[in-house]
C-alpha cells in the first residue's frame, strides 16, 4: 500500500501503475498478434506493440521530468485484462469469432489505458508538470487512435463472425 497524502503522491502511484501496465503489454501483445488471423488485426496489434514500447520510454521521461527514477508498481488490473486475452487466444473454434474476441479484449485494454492516462495527464496539469503533461497527452492521443483503429477493424471482423452463424443473428 502506498502513502497517498498529496496529489503528487497519487500522480506518482498512478504513473508507476501505468509503467507496469505498459511493460506487461510489451510481453503480451506479440502473443495476441500471433493468435490473430485477420491480417489487418495482426498488423494493428504489432503496430501498437511498437507504440507501447515508446510509451514505456515516454514514461521513463515523465519520471525523469519530475526528478524520479522510473519504478513500476504491479498493475493488477492489466494482469487481469491480459489473462482474459490469454484465455481468448487459447479458445478453439472459428478464426473470425476468435479474432472478434481478441478485438474485444484489446479494446478493454485500450479503454483502461485511456482512463489511466487521462487521469495522470490531468494530475500533471494541476501539479504544473508541463513536460510530463505534454508527454502523457501524446500517449493518450496514441491510445485513443489505437482504440479507433480496433473499432474500424472490428466492423469487418464482426461481420465475418456473424456470417458464420446467420441463423442465430437477432436472437
Amino acid at each position: 500500500m502506498s502513502n497517498l497524502n498529496s496529489l503528487q503522491d497519487l500522480f506518482i502511484d498512478e504513473i508507476q501503475d501505468l509503467y507496469s501496465a505498459e511493460k506487461q503489454l510489451v510481453a503480451a501483445l506479440p502473443k495476441m498478434a500471433q493468435a490473430a488471423t485477420n491480417q489487418e488485426l495482426k498488423s494493428g496489434i504489432l503496430e501498437h506493440l511498437e507504440q507501447t514500447k515508446r510509451h514505456v520510454t515516454r514514461l521513463d521521461q515523465v519520471f525523469e521530468s519530475i526528478g524520479l527514477r522510473a519504478q513500476p508498481k504491479t498493475c493488477k488490473a492489466m494482469q487481469g485484462l491480459i489473462e482474459e486475452g490469454n484465455e481468448m487466444i487459447q479458445n478453439q473454434g472459428n478464426a473470425a469469432v476468435i479474432d472478434t474476441g481478441i478485438i474485444a479484449c484489446a479494446q478493454r485494454i485500450e479503454h483502461y489505458e485511456i482512463a489511466g492516462y487521462g487521469c495522470v495527464r490531468t494530475y500533471a496539469k494541476l501539479l504544473e508538470y508541463k513536460d510530463a503533461e505534454k508527454l502523457l497527452d501524446e500517449t493518450l492521443d496514441e491510445e485513443a487512435k489505437a482504440d479507433e483503429t480496433l473499432g474500424k477493424v472490428a466492423k469487418t471482423v464482426n461481420k465475418e463472425a456473424l456470417e458464420i452463424s446467420p441463423a442465430t443473428a437477432g436472437r
